[in-house]
Parts: structure tokens; C-alpha cells; sequence
């Protein structure tokens, strides 16, 4: 019953001039804010621990503000994406740097987007399946079954495939043999067994290491690839040139250098603009759960 009341917003919100739906987003957003000291407190964490302590108080609410703003656009996107014409698409986002994946294919390379959970990040997407390739995006399973399937549905719209993230590396491989893209967030928090440790922001995590075991291994080109915007109407696709992945004798280490690579992309890039960045989740928990014992 209540995935169909779901389904019954979405049709009414969607009948509503844009400006109207855009504002019923922005004031959920603002809601959440104040209404979640739990996820308004890991902001503060995040933001006091990733920059030692050296940003205001001001700076730091305005941040969190945003971070719950910028999520309730993407749950906007989602829904929107789910009606948008190409011409529609064309009209918001713009591509830069496209020639990075355009040098790999004339290579008869496969491309491996690495991406963060920044700005716009379900409009990103959608817009590498439009304007450059669809590609197979991994995913963290979700609890809701119904609502998963309504996610995977939209992300799907432009012909980007949804890939389930448990046992994932035999599938790319797949992907890889067969020359295919695909895309991996690098920022979320993953088990102490998986990846190799890296420097984040200046903090020793544990990063995914595939992107760079699997461009080593097939040849394939890593681009770090996100967007961003000024004003939440147009947006700039941003690729990045090419991580090279060194095949040394010493795999680990060539494995190691390149994630590491990865790494200090995300932390220039979060350092410039760190409202984009979703500071809501507890990325350090890993390797320092200490710092949200209160959360």
C-alpha cells in the first residue's frame, strides 16, 4: 500500500510545473535537516574530523544543509529521469573532457568510470548512458525490494545496466573481455578485508581496489569521472584524464599506487568544493568508529 501511495506522488508531483516539484524537494530537504539530528550530527563529525577541526561552525552547518538539500535533488532526478527525454537531458547537462574515453576506445579499450557520491550524482549517470556510453553501474542492494526496482528502473531509462555489488568481480571481468564500460563509486565504506589502505582527505582508509586490479589485469582505462553545478539547473559532466595503472613486477604495489591515485583525485576534488561531497554517511566508521559513538 505504501509504494502505491509512493506511485501516486510521483504522478502528481510530475503534473506539477517543474519550479513547484523543484521547491517541494528543496523544503523536504531543509525538513530533514532539522527533523534528523542523528545524520545532522555525522555531518558535523565527518567535517570536523576530515578537516582537523579547522572549519567554522558556520561553515559546517551550511555544508550539512546543503548535503540534505543535494540528496533530496538526486531522489528528484531519479523521478524526473524517469520521464526526461534525450533534448531534456541535452538541455541540462553539458560534457567536459570527453576526449579521455574517446582516446581509450580508438585504443580498443575498455573504460572504468570511478565516481563519489557528489552533486548530482543520478543525473551524472544517466548522462554517461546518454551522451558518452551506457554502461553497467554496481549497486548496493537495498532493503526495500519495491523501491530498489524503481531506482534500478530510472537509472536504467538511458541504457545503463544495474550490476548487484556481492560477487561482483566475476561479471566485470565479464564486462571487460567484452569491452564494455562500467562504473564504481570509490567513496563509500567498505570491509576491513576488502581493498587496500589508502590516504583520504588526509586519513588512512580502506579503498576499493578494483577499478585497479581490473585495469591492470584487462588493459582497460580508469576515468575519474563526476559533475557539478551552479545554480541546480545546468550541470557540467566532468571527466578527468586517464589514472594509469603501471604493470611492474610487483602487482600489489602497481595495485596499490593506483588506488591511491584514485584517492587523491576524490580529495582535491572534495577539498575544492566540500559542499558537494554527501557528507550524511559515515565513511570513516571503518577505521575509526570511535569518532561517531554518539551516532
Amino acid at each position: 500500500m505504501g509504494f502505491k501511495l509512493f506511485l501516486l506522488l510521483e504522478k502528481f508531483l510530475m503534473i506539477l510545473p517543474k519550479k513547484l516539484r523543484k521547491s517541494f524537494f528543496l523544503s523536504l530537504g531543509s525538513l530533514a535537516y532539522y527533523a534528523s539530528s542523528r545524520y545532522r550530527n555525522i555531518s558535523f563529525v565527518n567535517l570536523e574530523f576530515a578537516f582537523d577541526g579547522k572549519m567554522s561552525e558556520q561553515e559546517k552547518i551550511e555544508i550539512t544543509k546543503y548535503s540534505f538539500k543535494n540528496l533530496l535533488l538526486n531522489f528528484l532526478h531519479l523521478m524526473e529521469i524517469r520521464h526526461m527525454r534525450m533534448d531534456e537531458l541535452k538541455s541540462k547537462v553539458t560534457v567536459q573532457n570527453i576526449e579521455a574515453v574517446k582516446k581509450a576506445h580508438e585504443e580498443g579499450r575498455p573504460v572504468i568510470y570511478v565516481t563519489p557520491h557528489y552533486s548530482a550524482w543520478e543525473l551524472g549517470a544517466t548522462s554517461v548512458a546518454a551522451f558518452i556510453e551506457p554502461i553497467t553501474a554496481v549497486f548496493k542492494t537495498m532493503k526495500n525490494k519495491q523501491y530498489q526496482e524503481w531506482v534500478l528502473e530510472s537509472r536504467s531509462t538511458f541504457g545503463n545496466k544495474n550490476l548487484d555489488k556481492s560477487n561482483v568481480i566475476k561479471p566485470l571481468i565479464k564486462l571487460m573481455k567484452k569491452g564494455e564500460g562500467c562504473g564504481i563509486v570509490i567513496d563509500t565504506g567498505i570491509n576491513q578485508r576488502e581493498g587496500v589502505e589508502v590516504t583520504f582527505l588526509g586519513k588512512k582508509i580502506r579503498q576499493t581496489s578494483t577499478p585497479a586490479y581490473l585495469a591492470r589485469k584487462y588493459n582497460a582505462a580508469i576515468v575519474p569521472i563526476t559533475i557539478r553545478t551552479d545554480d541546480e539547473e545546468n550541470y557540467t559532466l566532468m571527466l578527468f584524464d586517464e589514472i594509469i595503472v603501471n604493470k611492474s613486477e610487483d602487482e600489489s604495489a602497481d595495485i596499490q599506487e593506483a588506488t591511491q591515485l584514485q584517492a587523491d583525485w576524490l580529495s582535491e576534488l572534495i577539498t575544492k568544493e566540500p559542499k558537494f561531497w554527501f557528507w550524511v554517511h559515515r565513511r570513516f566508521k571503518g577505521e575509526y568508529p570511535e569518532i561517531y559513538k554518539k551516532n
